[in-house]
């Protein structure tokens, strides 16, 4: 069990908010899937501010989603105060996020993000007027450091405790490794021994046994799950599963998977419209071809469709291609591939 601030999660699994990627119809499917927590794609302080259109529909929140956390990333003080505000008493999000670990230039250009790991002052202020301006529990979400030469992993989650932030979460890579190397467990748990706030620990994070790992290694009180999760919302079910009865489930077939692209594609389309939404699932239906049969092939036909009923038809006829397969190997009709 999970909790932050009053919000109480059935399980300690957190679905990472990836930009391009959590916005509500892959959310639900996680939640679908048994995950405890979804967060919500980070958006700007000043785009809710000016009011625009694209950023408040990404504020939308499906009641279906809940319990979920929304992540406002800005630098400016007034303006990030006032998109909570706004954030706390127009939406039904139950937890709100703060963002201080995004690694591209754009946003530590504007003094956001991954910048703030530098001054564990600034973080405490920040944080503290966030917190003094809303009614749902404020978190942060952070990496250990800027590099390895500027890691105040400790510092910066003791600010976000003494501010009154209700929980944080680290990512156990700095911003200069942007997402390559690996994610320094060690740090994350020197973390969780010196706040009594929820931590949440992030990164490296593929299998529910790195999972387990973590938990163990760490001794956190959730786990993220980001890229892990990607076009493999079953990764976020046998998680949970796995570390509530200790049973390996096995993976989905492809029949499955399919199955599960083609929901998130229509969930999509109802958000977005036909043409948007099937440019958007290009690289989601990547990810849930990964590791398929012959997928190169299928990923470079559907990279060409704008249509549903192109791509709908196309993924029938692969997932009937390697059904017919299966059947000639077992009928030894041919040589079954030995790996």
């Amino acid at each position: 069990m999970l909790k932050i601030g009053n919000v109480e999660m059935n399980n300690n699994v957190v679905l990472a908010p990836m930009a391009g990627v959590c916005n509500p119809a892959f959310r639900l499917i996680a939640k679908e899937f048994g995950c405890g927590l979804v967060c919500a794609e980070m958006v700007s302080d000043k785009a809710i501010l000016h009011g625009n259109q694209r950023t408040l529909e990404m504020l939308f929140v499906d009641e279906r989603e809940k319990p979920l956390s929304l992540q406002i990333f800005g630098g400016d003080r007034e303006s990030l105060v006032e998109a909570v505000k706004f954030v706390d008493k127009n939406t039904n999000a139950d937890i709100i996020d703060i963002n201080m670990g995004c690694p591209v230039p754009k946003v530590t250009k504007c003094d956001a993000g991954a910048r703030w790991l530098l001054d564990p002052a600034k973080i405490y202020e920040m944080v503290s007027y966030a917190v003094d301006a809303a009614e749902k529990p404020v978190t942060v979400k952070m990496r250990i450091g800027w590099d390895d030469e500027h890691i105040y992993a400790v510092e910066n989650a003791r600010a976000v405790e003494r501010a009154g932030g209700a929980a944080v979460s680290v990512h156990g890579r700095t911003r200069e490794q942007l997402y390559t190397g690996y994610a320094n467990w060690d740090i994350i748990k020197d973390v969780k021994e010196a706040v009594s706030i929820p931590v949440i620990g992030n990164g490296d994070v593929f299998s529910p046994e790195d999972a387990e790992r973590m938990l163990a290694h760490t001794g956190v009180d959730g786990v993220m799950i980001g890229r892990g999760a990607l076009g493999n919302p079953w990764m976020l079910y046998r998680t949970v599963h796995y570390l509530t009865t200790g049973e390996k489930l096995p993976d989905p077939n492809p029949g499955e998977k399919m199955r599960i692209a083609m929901l998130h594609m229509d969930r999509l389309i109802n958000l977005k419209g036909e043409g948007q939404a099937v440019r958007e699932m290009r690289k989601h239906l990547a990810w849930y071809l990964k590791g398929l049969p012959d997928a190169a092939r299928v990923k470079t036909e559907l990279m060409e469709m704008t249509r549903r009923a192109d791509v709908a038809r196309r993924l029938d006829e692969y997932v009937e291609s390697l059904a017919d397969l299966e059947a000639a190997v077992q009928t030894e009709d041919i040589p079954a591939v030995v790996h």
